[in-house]
């Protein structure tokens, strides 16, 4: 029943204007280091975006039209957490959720989100013969030649039109990618623990286990006196790419005896409740971008700030409502960014403060601003490698800049795939499972935010920088000069 609903909304879907892939600049940054280096909605019948809004003494109802008056729907139905929806097998009705649990269950429940039921990663194959390619333009050519190759494979055993494909850096470069990884860890290690304590490493949802591999091959290979100390730790939301990762460990062809110094470990990150006294290493490259975001908007008079919930009727419809009441970990982000960032960044109250009452002043405006997402998730993040993992290290990679944005500052790309197609929407409130949200990362406000909360130094480099400093990139070159791996 579920197959036959979800094919009618994707058809549906692809009325709206597409894009058949996506391609965005990442940001590394690594400080003490911190290195910051990256899912699917079903639509409901009404399409509820953008503004337009009316106002009781402390909530807000946004919609582009007049819904059914959804406010005693509103007091009634109990407020609920991502939480406390892990054991559900299906999904919530008649309840409200704060923008971040909605985020966080669409993405994350363990019976129908994205990343636990729908995500399936690209694997290429053999790797890439960079330096027999032409140009760039080739590299793109082949990608989509195996992409399909790929994709025909899987249909072949079980057709899917709605599969959720996506890929990384570390699938598409590899080796070379993951070894300038290594690179970087064991210099530091050499440079500030060696030989008084182990590699300890830590990776946070580490996809199909590539990386992995591809660091302790190389540590395996030309640092065998690391390799004997090294011990490698994935923490990983997802069971079943936690069996994935398992599987490669088990294949004598993919793990060539690593098996004894990895740990695979089936968890939330934010479970954490262990403490880790030993100088460690975190990778989270392409993860900040699918922590889960609260919404804020604000009263274009007064700058009070306004918290994003969303109502789930009994048939399953989203309504978005803003109430002047800000929970604790809201409140504390805002407070830490007030006070902790020098540094200007985009948001709804910057610019002309008379320009924007006079434009909320006008006919038919709206009485909130744009949305503004925050990334309060990220902060208790920071917070959990503070109190577990005090002598950490934090290498990082992520998306600074997003396309085909929803309305807002700061706000996701929020997408599914059908029929070998990227479909695009315009709102975070979609079916959860079926979508990919996905936010960027202000690296600047990150930054500020990880010293606030750990005290640590940071470093913030642009992908390119850093794999010039790390990476051989000659392996990755082509024939005419052209570097896919610096310019992807």
């Amino acid at each position: 029943m579920e197959t036959l609903l979800t094919s009618q909304v994707f058809r549906r879907l692809l009325s709206h204007q597409t894009c058949s892939r996506l391609r965005f600049h990442s940001s590394i940054s690594y400080g003490s280091p911190l290195n910051v280096p990256r899912r699917r909605h079903y639509r409901s019948n009404k399409e509820e975006d953008d503004d337009g809004d009316s106002q009781t003494s402390s909530w807000q109802q946004r919609t582009d039209i007049f819904p059914p008056d959804k406010l005693r729907d509103y007091e009634r139905f109990p407020m609920v957490t991502a939480d406390a929806l892990r054991n559900r097998r299906e999904r919530p009705r008649r309840v409200k959720m704060l923008t971040r649990d909605f985020v966080e269950d669409s993405l994350y429940n363990p019976h129908y989100g994205y990343f636990p039921k729908q995500a399936v990663i690209f694997s290429p194959g053999e790797p890439f013969d960079f330096n027999n390619m032409a140009n760039e333009p080739e590299f793109h050519k082949l990608l989509g030649q195996r992409y399909t190759s790929f994709e025909d494979t899987l249909d072949g055993d079980v057709p899917n039109e709605s599969r959720q494909l996506w890929h990384t850096p570390t699938e598409l470069f590899r080796p070379y990618y993951g070894e300038a990884i290594a690179r970087y860890l064991v210099t530091n290690y050499k440079l500030n623990n060696y030989p008084h304590h182990d590699l300890l490493i830590y990776e946070l949802g580490a996809g199909n286990g590539t990386l992995m591999l591809n660091i302790l091959d190389y540590i395996r290979d030309f640092e065998p006196e690391v390799y004997a100390r090294t011990q490698f730790k994935i923490i990983e939301i997802a069971s079943s790419l936690a069996s994935l990762q398992t599987a490669q460990l088990s294949s004598p062809a993919s793990s060539k005896g690593h098996a004894e110094h990895v740990e695979i470990i089936n968890r939330s990150i934010f479970q954490w409740d262990t403490f880790v006294s030993a100088p460690c290493y975190f990778l989270a490259l392409e993860v900040f971008d699918n922590f889960a975001h609260d919404s804020i908007r604000y009263d274009p008079f007064t700058e009070e700030p306004l918290q994003g919930t969303v109502l789930i009727d009994s048939v399953g419809d989203f309504y978005e409502f803003y109430t002047k009441s800000i929970d604790p970990v809201t409140l504390r982000f805002l407070r830490m960014r007030h006070a902790a960032c020098s540094r200007p960044f985009d948001h709804p109250l910057r610019g002309r403060r008379w320009l924007r009452k006079l434009r909320a002043s006008l006919p038919l405006a709206a009485n909130l601003t744009v949305p503004e997402y925050i990334p309060t998730r990220l902060m208790q993040f920071f917070g959990i490698l503070r109190e577990f993992f005090p002598f950490h290290q934090l290498l990082a990679s992520d998306f600074h800049a997003l396309p085909d944005a929803v309305k807002g500052y700061n706000a996701p790309v929020v997408q599914t795939r059908y029929q070998r197609r990227v479909v695009p929407v315009t709102t975070p409130f979609v079916q959860q499972g079926y979508f990919d949200i996905l936010f960027p990362t202000n690296f600047e406000v990150v930054e500020d935010i990880y010293q606030a909360v750990t005290g640590k130094l940071t470093r913030t480099l642009l992908h390119e920088e850093f794999l010039k400093r790390w990476a051989y990139v000659q392996d990755s070159a082509t024939k005419s000069g052209e570097n896919p791996m610096l310019s992807w």
